[in-house]
């Protein structure tokens, strides 16, 4: 049943035209920023105050620090708010929810769905983003990313795929963070609205949560430290914290009434 439930869930989110309009959107921003940089003369930022060359070995991390902003304002608020709130008010939950499935399955396959979605649009970033370094940018045998942290082929391979890890991770965290606002809100349009609200008020609640606003910098401030805990220490226990909530409220919200 868990299994039927997966596919069933799969199959609804890729047929809104939502879905292949926000892919179709993306794939052209692949495109454009890989010609905007190729024009650029292959300059790009660690962050506000660190430009640097994008070479054959940093490409994939550079590459996606210029999609970061639209993964997580547009095209995780826009795919969590279909999923959990456009169906509610579309009626498409409800004929899902009279079946004999748990209320905290489905929960976690519309969650588990969304973390792919978000998985395969990194994992083809990541693949791009690495053709751009090896295709139009200079090749290197040696490269250095923020911190003076100077690493060689295979060392820069790790450091893109761990740059990617965590990213995914916060990427995750706004899921959570959306799904629950989504939950709350009477239609998809506020929730919509009500996330990216949250996401900058995060920045002025603390700046530790500045991650939620500039993903990439500041997960290159983090891998340029020798000693971070950040995962440890704060993204997890808001992950976590999140997911519990979520829980809560989609398992008391009545959603069939």
């Amino acid at each position: 049943m868990m299994t039927g439930l997966f596919i069933s869930e799969l199959e609804r989110t890729f047929k809104r035209k939502k879905t292949a309009a926000v892919l179709a959107v993306y794939a052209g921003l692949l495109a454009f920023i890989w010609f905007f940089l190729f024009q650029m003369g292959g300059i790009s930022f660690f962050d506000a105050d660190h430009d640097v060359k994008i070479d054959s070995l940093n490409s994939a991390p550079l590459f996606l620090r210029e999609l970061s902003f639209v993964i997580t304002f547009i095209v995780i608020p826009m795919f969590v708010a279909d999923s959990f709130n456009g169906e509610y008010t579309s009626g498409a939950l409800r004929m899902v929810l009279i079946r004999p499935h748990h209320r905290l399955t489905l929960f976690f396959v519309k969650w588990t769905v969304q973390c792919l979605l978000v998985f395969f649009i990194l994992c083809i970033t990541w693949v791009v983003g690495t053709c751009l370094g090896k295709v139009a940018m200079p090749h290197v045998n040696e490269t250095t990313f923020l911190g003076g942290l100077k690493l060689g082929t295979l060392g820069a391979l790790l450091y893109s795929l761990k740059f990617y890890g965590i990213c995914f991770c916060i990427f995750i965290a706004v899921i959570s963070i959306a799904s629950l606002i989504s939950i709350v809100m009477p239609n998809s349009i506020l929730s919509y609205v009500a996330t990216i609200g949250a996401l900058i008020g995060s920045v002025y609640v603390s700046d530790k949560l500045s991650f939620f606003f500039s993903v990439t910098d500041s997960v290159f401030h983090e891998l340029s430290k020798s000693n971070s805990e950040f995962l440890v220490n704060l993204l997890f226990p808001i992950l976590i914290i999140s997911l519990i909530i979520n829980l809560f409220v989609w398992k008391k919200k009545e959603w069939v009434g």
